[in-house]
């Protein structure tokens, strides 16, 4: 298991500090036990509805895995788009409030999910011709925040992380290729913990050998200086979000 500081809310400076360092960082006091609840009652039923379509558990992430997908429609993750308590930090990361929410999802393992092999979540949006930049030579350009539904265990297929990858320039390793203490970089916590992630340090599930679902709900914000993608939060949605949330939201509407 890793060990991590799990950092309060309030303490803007020091999370903003471990996220340059690691790549990611805990916080705790992210979500109110009633927004908890909330969000836990909407993970189980958007759970419900893709399983209860799956009966086979085919997943859409490898067997026994899923992606929420985006969920921006659902009151639930409109929720954790413009959560008081974790704006300031991603303000303090970049330096500016002018950052976008580009809508919200997240993902859940079942019981019998296997090991993930460790990956980023963007590719390289340089594509400089003389190989001399790439996107790991930038600060956070994409930054996702993940809310844990459950307590994360290393038999519920918590997340692994490997620290400081979000600049690094080697190959991501295959599961074959993975050194042990990889394997064991496992990030458990409390139910309601938020790990704000630069979405570039590999990570990746764990095995999910208990037998409980394991959900993280999530917002995703891209840098004041990056865009990318279509729109996804729908223009019906936008207009029913609080002004911070439409604010933030801007860049990413979509019209259908």
């Amino acid at each position: 298991m890793l060990a991590i500081e799990i950092v309060p809310a309030e303490q803007v400076e020091r999370a903003a500090t471990i996220f340059h360092r690691d790549g990611f960082v805990a916080i705790s006091g992210a979500l109110t036990p009633e927004q908890l609840r909330k969000a836990q009652a909407g993970a189980q039923r958007v759970i419900k509805q893709q399983t209860d379509a799956d009966p086979k558990r085919k997943g859409n992430r490898g067997s026994f895995r899923y992606s929420f997908d985006q969920q921006i429609h659902e009151p639930e993750w409109q929720m954790l788009v413009d959560l008081p308590a974790v704006l300031p930090i991603l303000s303090k990361i970049w330096g500016s409030e002018d950052y976008a929410g580009t809508g919200a999802g997240g993902d859940y393992s079942l019981p019998g999910a296997q090991m993930q092999v460790l990956h980023s979540d963007i590719p390289d949006f340089f594509r400089d011709p003389y190989g001399l930049v790439t996107y790991r030579d930038v600060p956070a350009p994409f930054i996702v925040v993940n809310y844990m539904m459950v307590e994360f265990t290393r038999e519920n297929g918590a997340i692994r992380f490997v620290p400081g990858t979000q600049r690094s320039r080697a190959s991501i390793p295959t599961l074959e290729e993975e050194p042990q203490w990889m394997r064991d970089s496992i990030v458990c916590a409390p139910a309601g913990t938020a790990v704000i992630r630069d979405v570039r340090c590999w990570h990746g599930g764990t095995a999910n050998t208990s037998a409980q679902t394991r959900p993280m709900t999530s917002a995703g914000y891209t840098a004041p200086w990056f865009r990318f993608g279509k729109g996804e939060v729908p223009r019906s949605v936008l207009e029913k979000m609080s002004p911070t949330a439409r604010r933030l939201c801007r860049y990413y509407v979509s019209e259908e």
